[in-house]
């Protein structure tokens, strides 16, 4: 692979998801386990939209990895560890996306080990690292503007 520039209209569609699969999961009753259960489709909603924005943080990552570092990563912890070996997230920032990408892959391969009270807690109390990890990477874009393909 050769080094390129990063595509904004890639990253651009992909911070969208992330922010709109947040909005998407606040907008939900999450006052208290019961009132997030009282419409079992909450559940279904929440696991949906938090599912998409690990997805669409991953996705990044892997695209600024292979775009503009020529490099390719087969497993999603991996571009969070490339990520911080780059300097692209801080150490602490790298490890959450770690953690992330592990929970992403127990949503897509043990979803039948996820509850629904772990699901809400989860929705309720840390969106706040979606959000962590969405901003660095708008801050390392914001740094690197010459890094970014402004063309479709």
């Amino acid at each position: 692979m050769t080094p390129g520039l990063i595509s904004k209209k890639i990253v651009g569609d992909r911070l969208a998801i992330v922010e709109r699969m947040i909005g998407e999961i606040r907008s939900l009753p999450m006052g208290t386990f019961q009132d997030f259960i009282k419409d079992r489709r909450n559940v279904w909603a929440a696991e949906s939209c938090l599912r998409r924005s690990l997805e669409a943080l991953l996705d990044i990552g892997r695209h600024i990895l292979a775009k503009r570092f020529a490099t390719g990563v087969s497993e999603y912890k991996e571009i969070a560890r490339r990520l911080g070996e780059l300097g692209l997230l801080s150490a602490s920032e790298a490890e959450l996306l770690r953690i992330l990408a592990g929970y992403r892959n127990r949503l897509i391969h043990f979803y039948h080990e996820i509850g629904e009270e772990e699901l809400y807690k989860i929705c309720k109390d840390q969106l706040g690292d979606l959000q962590r990890v969405k901003d660095a990477y708008l801050r390392w874009l914001k740094d690197h503007p010459d890094q970014m393909n402004e063309r479709l």
